[in-house]
């Protein structure tokens, strides 16, 4: 059983479900509130439960422990993050789910250039055609 859990691709499943459930879960929260004001309800439930997690694994560490670099890097990715939740919240109380998600998986395709391009990954031939078919599938889904 460790093996499993140590597996990563276990892991992109779990967010990969989560993150359906994330969909669904917020168009009918977006119902009648300000997609803004929902993101902020949205936060306010991960914080804690994040702070749980930690204590409850035996998983907190010392702010202090944490390198200037990593804190830099974690910060403008919780930007980054946070300016992804109010789009895609803006984008599901306008739209419906099933058109919105699928443009927002196009980041898959996004994060294969920029990790080719800007952190030298290396992709074969077969990755390129996957990357190639989410970017037609999230297309196809979300505008025919």
């Amino acid at each position: 059983m460790n093996g499993l859990m140590s597996d990563w691709r276990v892991w992109a499943l779990g967010s990969a479900l989560f993150a359906a459930a994330t969909a669904l879960l917020a168009k009918v929260g977006v119902e009648g509130v300000n997609s803004n004001f929902a993101t902020f309800i949205r936060t306010l439930v991960i914080v804690p439960t994040l702070l749980v997690i930690l204590l409850a694994t035996h998983q907190w560490q010392s702010p202090a422990s944490v390198s200037g670099r990593t804190w830099l890097f974690l910060a403008l990715s919780g930007l980054a993050t946070g300016a992804s939740w109010l789009c895609y919240f803006r984008a599901l109380q306008l739209g419906p789910a099933a058109r919105v998600a699928p443009i927002d998986k196009l980041s898959v395709v996004l994060v294969a250039l920029a990790g080719v391009l800007l952190l030298g990954e290396k992709l074969t031939p077969g990755a390129w055609l996957g990357v190639a078919l989410i970017a037609a599938g999230a297309i196809c889904v979300a505008v025919l």
